[in-house]
């Protein structure tokens, strides 16, 4: 079967037409005109020198003219590169020089970033293009209207369709080749597994420059509205489902952690709300049964998945995902499926091997390696790093995790992440799923440091809750009543915040470093 996006676009548009498509506070676009806006903004592109296989940078925030950028690459067989606004900019220039981006556009709420020397070279091939939300009609209303639509082109699955940029939690940031067949085939698969509906007004909340905006595909595949957060905070997320009447979101941790604990969350109608996804991250069991309790007729769930795979491996059925809430909440067994991630989703392949390669048996952990249509097609400009992921037909995601004998996956930490003190492993999602259960900590992070007898020691990072303050030996004595002794942490550090990716990622590279020589 011959996937693309761009077929998938026109076939969008000759079943939708009139339905909507963006909406936008100030307007709104149907199928038919999203469809045209997006031929037309394939020509400016073309006009600013971007060419089919040719690669452009997009920085700005959420929005509908964001995705009709996206989709504009699509149509002309050009490689859309979202760029991560969070960076500093001389991350951004090396990002855009790896990348060999033929132009940049970039949103006037970031045009102060092309002031940077180390963005001086950008500045030519720059085009700020207005808001990327709102009215206009600014620079970028003028370039569509005067652009003349090419034909659109009709890429072979396995081109490439965009480059993403990984949230570099293990080190620089590695572009990502996703394919036409990696994107659709995986809307698809999402889509199915959760459920998703036509008449389900789609949210874009996480960042559109993240691989989890790829989820949206579960939804725009069946010609569901989209509409955009800009920027998120609870109101604003909030105000946007009742505007809107979104009825699907995938968010993460941080801003369901955050829209829950909001005061005003029972003043909005939030009604049309379907579906809750999370994920990018993990969120404690307390607080899963938070928000459960919170949106509690609305079909809530996490998956996992990572950039390489674009992005989903595995979803958790939401009437399962409840039906484990509910288990542990009277039980009172916080062990079983709820702390796992689902399932695999019905396009891929897992599985859990040893160190030497052999397969591992139910239960025991080991890497997860995962095949599929929606695998990469390898990391840009770098063969070795490439060759060292894919191999004999298996993406080695670097993720320690088992299954049960259900068929359910649990993470259990990175490869990189693993605590081995004294000759023994300690996974760290085990230790920390313990503190998070102490009444005074709001989060908590292990890590290893170096240790001249053991190799490396245990070291929890502890953010208490507000107007606690936990002792050492208070948390350690809670350890020990769950924990053997070689996994309760022997050092203790307390902190406001911890640093996180652009997705909430705790990253545990700069705490390691931080405490390293401490």
């Amino acid at each position: 079967m011959h996937l693309n996006l761009v077929r998938a676009l026109r076939a969008i548009v000759r079943h939708n037409g009139p339905r909507p498509a963006m909406l936008d506070a100030a307007r709104s676009y149907t199928w038919s005109e999203f469809g045209d806006r997006v031929a037309r903004a394939a020509g400016a592109l073309q006009a600013l020198g971007v060419a089919a296989g040719g690669r452009f940078a997009v920085l700005a925030r959420n929005g509908f003219r964001f995705e009709e950028l996206k989709w504009a690459g699509f149509w002309l067989g050009a490689v859309p590169v979202p760029i991560n606004w969070r960076l500093a900019p001389a991350e951004i220039a090396m990002m855009l020089d790896d990348a060999g981006a033929a132009a940049l556009l970039v949103e006037t709420h970031f045009r102060s970033v092309l002031d940077h020397e180390a963005m001086r070279a950008w500045r030519g091939k720059a085009t700020v293009i207005g808001d990327i939300a709102g009215p206009g009609p600014g620079a970028y209303e003028d370039m569509i209207a005067r652009a003349t639509p090419p034909a659109p082109a009709d890429p072979a699955p396995g081109d490439d369709a965009m480059l993403i940029y990984t949230g570099g939690t293990t080190g620089r940031s590695k572009g990502v080749r996703v394919t036409h067949e990696n994107i659709v085939s995986n809307g698809v698969a999402f889509g199915l597994a959760i459920g998703a509906r036509r008449e389900q007004t789609y949210l874009h909340a996480a960042p559109m420059f993240h691989s989890a905006d790829l989820l949206s595909m579960g939804w725009l595949l069946q010609g569901a509205a989209q509409c955009f957060l800009p920027a998120f905070s609870p109101p604003a997320f909030l105000e946007a489902i009742e505007r809107f009447r979104v009825g699907a979101v995938v968010t993460v941790p941080t801003m369901l952690i955050a829209t829950v604990s909001h005061p005003d969350l029972r003043k909005y109608d939030l009604s049309s709300l379907a579906t809750l996804i999370y994920g990018a991250a993990p969120m404690a069991i307390e607080w899963i049964e938070r928000v459960a309790a919170a949106f509690p007729a609305v079909n809530f769930s996490n998956s996992y998945g990572l950039t390489e795979t674009a992005p989903d491996l595995t979803v958790f059925d939401p009437a399962e995902f409840r039906a484990a809430i509910r288990k542990a909440v009277e039980s009172g067994d916080r062990a079983g499926p709820l702390s796992s991630v689902g399932r695999p989703n019905v396009l891929n392949e897992i599985r859990i091997v040893r160190p030497d390669g052999s397969e591992a048996k139910p239960g025991e952990s080991g890497e997860l390696l995962a095949r599929g249509p929606n695998i990469m097609k390898g990391y840009w400009n770098r063969p070795e790093e490439t060759a060292a992921a894919l191999r004999d037909g298996w993406l080695h995601t670097g993720d320690v995790a088992r299954i049960d004998d259900e068929g359910y996956v649990y993470l259990l930490d990175r490869l990189k992440d693993l605590v081995i003190t004294g000759g023994e492993n300690v996974y760290s999602s085990e230790v920390e799923a313990v503190l998070h259960r102490h009444p005074d900590v709001a989060e908590a992070v292990i890590i290893g440091v170096p240790d001249e007898r053991l190799g490396e020691t245990v070291m929890a990072v502890i953010v208490p809750k507000p107007g606690r303050a936990p002792s050492e030996d208070a948390l350690t004595r809670h350890c020990r009543e769950s924990l053997g002794g070689y996994k309760i942490p022997r050092r203790f550090a307390f902190v406001e915040n911890f640093p996180r990716s652009a997705m909430g990622k705790i990253l545990k590279t700069e705490l390691r470093r931080t405490y390293a020589g401490a």
